[in-house]
């Protein structure tokens, strides 16, 4: 392609709205462009970048023995009726109604659509194991679009299910399908991590993520100092403390007014303790009923964990009225020592000494409260937040957090769809049998962001081989010097011929500036003709991402790119 026949409008400055890296870069190197609040236009290179991931996709999903199929965006809102998610999935799933007054989903995921054809194809286990996937458009009515494509309402993603009549079918599917990913976020040139995680509103009893490692993402990675264990922030375990446990306090239970002092920074400062010290108590709702959850003042309860714990369906924070009919006290004030309703402590809170709590009572804290002492909880395991310094879960050492960009999940999700749904097989004697599902994403779009957020320095993008919307980027210094342009187009039709994406910039523009938007957009390899070197029979070579460039002869120019791009390719 032809730099003055393609559309690559690039700018200067970075646009007032973009917050991260990779949002400023995709959009001054003129990749995308936003159209409304989290939905992106994505222009010539950005479109040819995003077919490149497509199509590593595609290819992986298909040697995975996964079968390609495309289904609508619309669905009818009666098929998540059907699984209780039109109402469950929250704020995020955008519903329509159309003119005959019937009620539509734009979906962000298809686990019911998949599950629905399933049912009415598949009835026998001689059709089964069987693994669907389709790159389709989502949509998800986010709070906050922002960072550009890391966060969108409209997104492009890869969704397989997989259909096996048992576990050990599942287990098979599960691991091709995580094998795959591994292969095609190598082939994207990602640096990421596989990590246990929360099924979230999908659902489903195992799942793991794959994160990039971003100080700007969104999500938080829990790992051990040897790299062994890692888990999202929602399923991270903590292992137990070998340490002695702290002797005992002997300060007396002591009550104390705490006027307008509800929170663990007022109450701390108030009463010169720290954070640490205090035992933080929040009443929930699990199943219709109270339950309080006890971590120390300066960690927060996870809600996943303590939902897992109580084995409960549902799982909310008390409103207001809840709490003041549980505790006698309003909102800030409750705490453990003689409250009447279950509680579930974390097993930091038992190391706490001479601690603070809520007194149950409006204004009233409670000083000296030495857990096993002055209360007794009904169940004591992890229900908290992992930090930095925790230890492992696995034994090897303590945990540390890092931010992580998420491009993948797989689920195992068991019958939790195809039992609502009726989506049954028959045996070989004819006994009837929910299928066994898995569910396997990728945001497609956001493979793009995560590559440049993780890729980039300060001249713009550095594109992996497998992304790059162009491998060579040919620069004529001088196009209205007859003899350069006719040496750049005679190499630009040589490598076209060899498949090569080969990107000539015609422009009649100043050096530095086409070497400025040359390193914005980032293409892999820079060959530069200029008439001093031509006047020598050189032209010059360099990669984008390293500082020297190099010599070759120009009748040998072909054979030397595709020798240096077949290096890179291979690596």
């Amino acid at each position: 392609m032809r730099w003055t026949h393609t559309f690559i409008p690039t700018l200067k400055e970075d646009p007032a709205d973009a917050q991260i890296p990779s949002h400023k870069l995709m959009v001054r190197a003129g990749l995308i462009r936003q159209l409304v609040a989290g939905a992106y236009c994505y222009l010539p290179l950005g479109l040819r970048a995003l077919n490149k991931a497509i199509q590593i996709v595609r290819e992986e999903m298909d040697k995975a023995g996964a079968v390609e199929v495309h289904l609508p965006v619309i669905h009818p809102a009666e098929l998540w009726q059907e699984t209780g998610r039109y109402s469950d999935y929250g704020d995020n799933l955008m519903k329509v109604k159309d003119r005959k007054g019937a009620m539509l989903v734009l979906g962000p995921t298809h686990e019911e659509v998949m599950t629905d054809l399933i049912r009415h194809h598949v009835n026998s286990y001689r059709q089964l194991p069987l693994t669907l996937y389709q790159i389709q458009t989502k949509f998800r009515d986010e709070a906050r679009p922002r960072f550009g494509v890391l966060r969108t309402r409209e997104f492009l993603m890869k969704d397989a299910y997989s259909f096996d009549v048992d576990l050990a079918g599942l287990n098979k599917s599960y691991d091709a399908m995580y094998q795959a990913y591994c292969r095609i976020f190598d082939r994207c040139g990602l640096k990421y991590v596989a990590v246990e995680a929360e099924s979230g509103p999908i659902g489903g009893d195992a799942s793991h993520e794959f994160m990039v490692p971003s100080e700007n993402g969104e999500d938080t990675v829990v790992e051990s100092e040897d790299g062994q264990y890692a888990a999202n922030v929602e399923r991270a375990e903590i292992g137990p403390f070998l340490g002695d446990v702290p002797p005992e306090s002997q300060a007396p239970l002591a009550k104390v007014a705490t006027p307008g002092h509800s929170t663990i920074e007022q109450v701390s400062s108030f009463l010169h303790c720290s954070p640490a010290q205090m035992i933080k108590t929040l009443i929930y709702v699990a199943d219709g009923n109270p339950v309080a959850a006890l971590v120390r003042g300066d960690h927060e309860v996870n809600e996943n964990k303590l939902k897992r714990h109580l084995g409960a369906s549902q799982l909310e924070l008390a409103d207001p009225a809840t709490i003041e009919k549980v505790t006698g006290a309003p909102v800030g004030f409750a705490g453990p020592v003689g409250l009447k309703a279950r509680v579930i402590a974390d097993a930091s809170v038992m190391r706490v000494r001479d601690g603070v709590t809520g007194a149950n009572e409006a204004d009233m804290h409670l000083t000296g409260v030495q857990p096993g002492r002055d209360f007794h909880p009904d169940k004591i395991t992890d229900i908290r937040n992992a930090v930095a310094g925790d230890p492992s879960p696995r034994g090897n050492g303590v945990l540390r957090i890092r931010k992580g960009i998420e491009v993948g999940h797989v689920f195992k999700l068991g019958t939790k769809y195809s039992a609502k749904m009726r989506a049954h097989y028959l045996d070989e004697k004819g006994k009837e049998h929910p299928i066994i599902m898995g569910c396997y994403g990728i945001g497609v779009t956001r493979i793009l962001s995560a590559l440049i957020e993780t890729n980039h320095d300060a001249g713009g993008i550095l594109w992996s081989m497998g992304l790059a919307p162009y491998q060579v980027l040919l620069v004529p210094l001088n196009v209205t010097h007859g003899p350069i342009m006719e040496a750049a187009n005679q190499l630009y039709q040589q490598l076209q011929d060899q498949g090569v994406d080969v990107l000539l910039d015609d422009r009649d523009a100043r050096p530095g500036f086409k070497f400025k938007d040359g390193d914005l957009i980032g293409i892999p390899l820079r060959v530069v003709i200029g008439e001093k070197g031509l006047a020598q029979g050189q032209i010059e070579l360099k990669w984008r991402h390293e500082p020297q460039s190099w010599n070759v002869p120009l009748e040998q120019a072909k054979a030397r790119i595709l020798e240096a791009l077949a290096s890179r390719t291979a690596h």
